[in-house]
C-alpha cells in the first residue's frame, strides 16, 4: 500500500459517506477550495450557471476575494486549524434565495501524521431570522444581531431555560417565539405570561388556574397558563416584575415540575420549555433583595443578550424597509408603497433610539401618516428628533467632512481610511459600522 493514497479516491469515499446525511455538506482543502459537495448542498445552495467545485468557499458563500478573517469576519477554517478540532459560526451567505443566516460547522480531517489534509463543512439555514427585508419575524445581519441569533440557534434544540436580557423594545417576544419555532416543541403552544401586567392577587390564578368554587366568582374550573403551555414553551415576559411572594411559588414550579390549581388538591405535572425575559438589572435586584438568587440561577442557565438598536447601526436601513413593508400590508392605501428619502434615513442612522425598535416603529407609523406622496422626508420626523440630530451634526469634531454614515460617500471613506492611523477594527468602530461593511465598501473603490 502506498504511503499517500490518491487524494481523489479519499474525497470520493468521503462524499459517498456524506451522501447519507440530509444536511448540506462540502469538502474543502486547506487552501479554501471546494473539492466536493453532497446532493443536499447542491440542492439547497447550488446554482446551475455558477459551478462551485474548484472555487474558494469565501467566493461562493460571501462573494469575497479574500478569506473571511481578512474581511472582518470569523473564519471557521482558521479557528478549526488552531483548535485542531471543530469550530462553529453563524454567517450571512449568498444563496439562490438571496442573503440568509447559515449556521456553519467545520471539522478538520487528519492524515496518519496528524496533518490537516481537508475539512468537512456542514451548513444549516437558520429559519428564525431574515437577512433581507421582511414583513414579519426577526430581521438583521449586523454582528451584534447575528451573535444573538447564533446563541438562539445553539440552545433551541435543548431544554435549557433561556433568559433574554435587553432594553425595552428590543424584540424579546419575537426572539422567544423564534426560539420556540426552532425547537422540537414548535408544534405545541407558545404561551406568553405578561408578568408586568398581572397584579399580585391575580398572578397565581393566571399561572396555575383554579377549581370551581375556589373563590367568589369561580363558577367553573379554569386551566392556567402553565397548563395551557403543556408540551410547548412558557414565556415569562418581564420576569423582573414578579412579586417576591410569587417568586418562591414560581421557583417551586420550575424545580419540581408540578403545580396545583388554586383551590385544588390534585398535583399536576407541568411540561413546558421555560423562556424568560427582562430589561431590569436582575443582579442588582438580587443584591438589594428584590429578586431571589435561587430563582435567578434557575431561569438563567443560558442567558442571551439582545442588542439595542444603537448597537446594530448596520441594521437600521434593513429595519426601516421591513417596518415599511409591514405598514404597507396592515394600513397602507391600495397602490401606495412607502419609502424613505436618503437624508431622512441618515437622520435615523444618527439617532440613538432609546426606545429601540418599538420607538422606530412609532416614528415610521407617524411619518407614513404625514407622507402624502408615500415618501418619508426629514419634515415628517418628530421635531425633537430633528432638532437633537441637527445639533449633534453641527457639533461633530475630529472626523472627516461628513456627519453620519448615511452621508459618507465611498470616496470620502477611502480618503479617511488612508488618513486613519488605527486598526481597521478601530476605524469601523469610529465610523459606526461593522468591519464587514467597511471591507465591502473599501473593496468597491479598488
Amino acid at each position: 500500500m502506498p504511503d499517500e493514497p490518491p487524494r481523489a479516491l479519499d474525497v470520493d469515499a468521503l462524499v459517498s459517506y456524506l451522501e447519507h446525511d440530509a444536511q448540506p455538506m462540502i469538502v474543502l482543502d486547506p487552501e479554501y477550495r471546494i473539492l466536493a459537495a453532497n446532493t443536499a448542498y447542491q440542492r439547497q445552495f447550488g446554482v446551475a450557471s455558477q459551478p462551485h467545485l474548484g472555487r474558494k468557499c469565501y467566493q461562493v458563500s460571501h462573494h469575497y476575494d479574500v478569506p473571511c478573517d481578512q474581511a472582518g469576519e470569523h473564519c471557521p477554517m482558521k479557528r478549526a486549524f488552531e483548535l485542531r478540532g471543530p469550530d462553529r459560526v453563524l454567517h450571512i451567505h449568498h444563496t439562490p434565495r438571496g442573503p440568509e443566516h447559515v449556521d456553519v460547522e467545520l471539522r478538520p480531517i487528519f492524515n496518519a501524521q496528524r496533518e490537516v489534509v481537508a475539512y468537512v463543512e456542514r451548513l444549516s439555514t437558520v429559519r428564525g431570522a431574515s437577512a433581507k427585508p421582511s414583513a414579519e419575524g426577526l430581521v438583521g445581519r449586523s454582528t451584534a444581531f447575528n451573535a444573538a441569533i447564533s446563541a438562539l440557534h445553539r440552545v433551541a434544540p435543548s431544554m435549557l431555560p433561556v433568559l433574554l436580557l435587553g432594553e425595552s423594545g428590543t424584540g424579546k417576544e419575537l426572539f422567544a417565539r423564534a426560539l420556540h419555532e426552532a425547537s422540537e416543541r414548535a408544534q405545541h403552544p407558545f404561551v406568553v405570561v405578561e408578568c408586568s401586567g398581572i397584579t399580585e392577587a391575580l398572578f397565581e390564578t393566571e399561572l396555575f388556574g383554579y377549581e370551581k368554587g375556589a373563590f367568589t366568582g369561580a363558577a367553573a374550573r379554569k386551566p392556567g397558563l402553565v397548563e395551557t403551555a403543556q408540551g410547548g414553551t412558557l414565556f415569562l415576559d418581564e420576569i423582573g416584575d414578579v412579586p417576591l411572594s410569587m417568586q418562591v411559588k414560581l421557583l417551586r414550579l420550575i424545580e419540581s415540575g408540578t403545580f396545583r390549581r388554586v383551590g385544588g388538591i390534585e398535583t399536576l405535572r407541568a411540561d413546558f420549555r421555560l423562556v424568560a425575559a427582562t430589561h431590569k438589572p436582575v443582579r442588582e435586584m438580587i443584591d438589594d433583595g428584590r429578586f431571589r438568587q435561587d430563582l435567578y440561577y434557575r431561569i438563567s442557565a443560558f442567558p442571551i443578550h439582545l442588542p439595542a438598536v444603537r448597537e446594530r447601526p448596520d441594521d437600521i436601513a434593513l429595519l426601516v424597509e421591513s417596518i415599511l413593508q409591514r405598514i404597507d400590508s396592515t394600513q397602507g392605501i391600495a397602490g401606495r408603497k412607502f419609502s424613505i428619502a436618503s437624508d431622512a434615513l441618515a437622520r435615523l442612522h444618527a439617532y440613538s433610539w432609546p426606545g429601540n425598535i418599538r420607538e422606530l416603529r412609532n416614528v415610521l407609523d407617524r411619518a407614513c401618516l404625514l407622507a402624502d406622496d408615500g415618501v418619508i422626508r426629514i419634515e415628517h420626523l418628530p421635531d425633537d428628533m430633528v432638532a437633537a440630530e441637527s445639533a449633534h451634526l453641527g457639533n461633530s469634531t475630529g472626523s472627516p467632512s461628513f456627519s453620519t454614515r448615511g452621508e459618507l460617500t465611498d470616496r470620502e471613506l477611502v480618503r479617511f481610511a488612508e488618513e486613519f492611523s488605527g486598526t481597521r477594527s478601530a476605524l469601523a468602530q469610529h465610523l459606526g459600522m461593522s468591519e464587514r461593511t467597511l471591507y465591502r465598501r473599501l473593496k468597491t473603490r479598488r
